[in-house]
C-alpha cells in the first residue's frame, strides 16, 4: 500500500498534525476545510454562505493538486455549528458541484475549529 500526502499553497496549511490530504489505494481522504484564507491564515469574513464558499474553494484547491475534480467526489461529510444554516451552504454546495452528486452526511455539531460556522471533508476517487 503507498500513501502519498497532498499538499497546495492554495489551501490552507494544516493547523495540527494532520495533512490536507492523503491518497491511498485509489482514493484522496482530505481533512475538513474550513473557512480560513490560505494567503492570510485568517478566517474569511461573514456568514455562513461566505464561510461555505472559502471552504468549497479550499477543497476545490486540494482535489486539483491530487489530480481529481468535484466529479471523481465519491463522498463528502458537512458538519454545521447550526443546522438551521443547512439551505445557505447546500446552495453554495450545489453551485460548486455542478453536476456531480456524491454520497453526503450532515451534521450538527457542538463546536468547530477556531469557531467556524461549517467544516466539510471529501473522500475522492483518483488514479
Amino acid at each position: 500500500m503507498t500513501v502519498r500526502t497532498v499538499h497546495t499553497d492554495r489551501a490552507p496549511a494544516a493547523i495540527g498534525p494532520y495533512s490536507q490530504g492523503i491518497v491511498s489505494n485509489g482514493f484522496l481522504f482530505t481533512a475538513g476545510q474550513i473557512a480560513l484564507d490560505p494567503a492570510t491564515g485568517e478566517i474569511v469574513a461573514g456568514d455562513v454562505a461566505a464561510q461555505t464558499e472559502r471552504v468549497m474553494t479550499n477543497l476545490a484547491a486540494i482535489l486539483d493538486h491530487a489530480g481529481a475534480s468535484w466529479a471523481r467526489v465519491v463522498k463528502t461529510t458537512v458538519y454545521l455549528q447550526d443546522m438551521s444554516d443547512f439551505p445557505r451552504v447546500n446552495e453554495v454546495y450545489a453551485r460548486h458541484l455542478g453536476d456531480a452528486r456524491p454520497a453526503r452526511s450532515t451534521v450538527q455539531v457542538a463546536g468547530l475549529p477556531r469557531g467556524v460556522l461549517v467544516e466539510i471533508d471529501a473522500i475522492v476517487a483518483v488514479g
